[in-house]
């Protein structure tokens, strides 16, 4: 049973290789999980600093742009399709990008990223790791306050009315 726990870990460890297959799966764990989480600011945070850092590296290449398939408040928007590893992810786009990329039309529904079976937990602190990026402590809003809230003077306690 202790060599399992060996095991595991080494497999952990391995997977904090920044390559790009490694890190285009850690990409797509964070981008499924924040389409879905209740906060996801942080998730697509993450998403856009690594992708940033993986064009800047030439690791990961923008290859044009799309027509977002739920635009927000406009009738139509695009979206930069980015080619990484065998992944395709989709950013919002910068004025340069819409200078300099061809625009590609409507997303194509045939394709799929492929699966992997990286837990979000080890692909966020992959893409942690490699970004930088530290992650906001959640605060409970129903843990006791460690300040002493001061009483108004004019108020009376119960019983001294």
């Amino acid at each position: 049973m202790n060599s399992n726990r060996k095991r595991s870990k080494q497999d952990q460890n391995a997977n904090f290789e920044f390559t790009v297959e490694n890190l285009s799966k850690a990409l797509f764990v964070v981008n499924k999980h924040a389409k879905t989480a209740i906060e996801p600011k942080f998730l697509y945070d993450l998403k856009k600093k690594a992708i940033g850092k993986l064009l800047a590296e030439g690791k990961a290449e923008k290859i044009g742009l799309h027509f977002s398939k739920n635009p927000k408040l406009a009738k139509q928007t695009s979206t930069v399709l980015i080619t990484c590893g065998e992944y395709l992810f989709h950013l919002i786009p910068s004025k340069e990008d819409f200078q300099s990329l061809p625009h590609l039309g409507d997303l194509d529904d045939q394709y799929r990223n492929p699966k992997t079976n990286v837990s979000l937990k080890q692909a966020k602190a992959l893409l942690i790791a490699y970004t930088g990026l530290k992650q906001p402590q959640l605060t409970n809003p129903y843990a006791p306050s460690t300040t002493k809230q001061s009483m108004s003077p004019f108020a009376k306690r119960y019983g001294e009315r």
